[in-house]
């Protein structure tokens, strides 16, 4: 598998003297094209901070961030914009909806941004939202869907367009655990398919039992990662019984 996202002694500073804070401290990581990683760990971590410098959102104290190939550090604002409208997909906490377009509009959205051809979008808009169980819902507005349904639609705007990389942070924040396990499992399934690499930072341990690879943080540092599917699904199953 090609990489699709490598990143190099990444480091994050805020403040200085006394009062310097490492929020990201020398990190590096890569993801392969269709795999699914989680990034867990306690609040403080660097976890949001990392997602963001990946997203080329933040920009890093030092380190480098390439994607497919690309140095964001040597892109333009313009260029950076660009690349990250065509090539990364990403969901927050807050989903960002656009309120007078449906939720059909929404996802659409972003191949009319990429000026994509629409006719394969719209079938292709219909059956993510289809998966992600929204199909009574095409012509709602935000203000029509629970917080849970909103954060589906952002994450179909998210894979859309097809990017090289999709990161997603707390997906699972707003929905219940029955939905929360449809729609990660999903998110996976669509991820492997698509051949997309993808990031998601949860503090749901269950959830991992859908990722290839667990990123364990702390302190701005990655204290350990978790590759071998009995340890992941061990970690899943631990979180269980809490």
């Amino acid at each position: 598998m090609s990489i699709a996202l490598a990143a190099n002694n990444l480091t994050k500073l805020y403040g200085e003297g006394p009062e310097l804070v490492r929020a990201v401290d020398g990190v590096s990581l890569e993801v392969h094209e269709g795999e699914f990683v989680a990034m867990v760990g306690p609040s403080g971590s660097g976890k949001t901070t990392m997602l963001a410098m990946l997203a080329g959102l933040l920009k890093p104290t030092s380190g480098s961030i390439s994607i497919e190939g690309h140095d964001l550090a040597r892109l333009s604002e313009s260029e950076l914009t660009r690349f990250r409208r065509e090539h990364v997909g990403f969901t927050f906490q807050a989903n960002n909806l656009v309120p007078y377009l449906t939720a059909k509009d929404n996802v659409e959205l972003m191949l009319r941004l990429n000026r994509k051809p629409l006719k394969n979008g719209v079938v292709k808009s219909e059956a993510l939202l289809e998966r992600l169980g929204l199909g009574q819902r095409f012509h709602h507005y935000p203000n029509e869907l629970s917080g849970g349904q909103q954060q589906r639609v952002a994450i179909a705007r998210a894979l859309i367009h097809e990017p090289t990389l999709v990161l997603a942070d707390e997906p699972t924040a707003s929905l219940d655990s029955t939905m929360a396990n449809q729609v990660v499992r999903t998110f996976a399934e669509l991820i492997h398919e698509q051949n997309r690499a993808g990031i998601m930072v949860t503090h749901d341990l269950r959830m991992c039992r859908y990722v290839d690879r667990v990123i364990m943080m702390q302190d701005g540092k990655i204290a350990r990662i978790l590759t071998e599917r009995a340890e992941i699904n061990s970690l899943a199953e631990a979180s269980e019984l809490h």
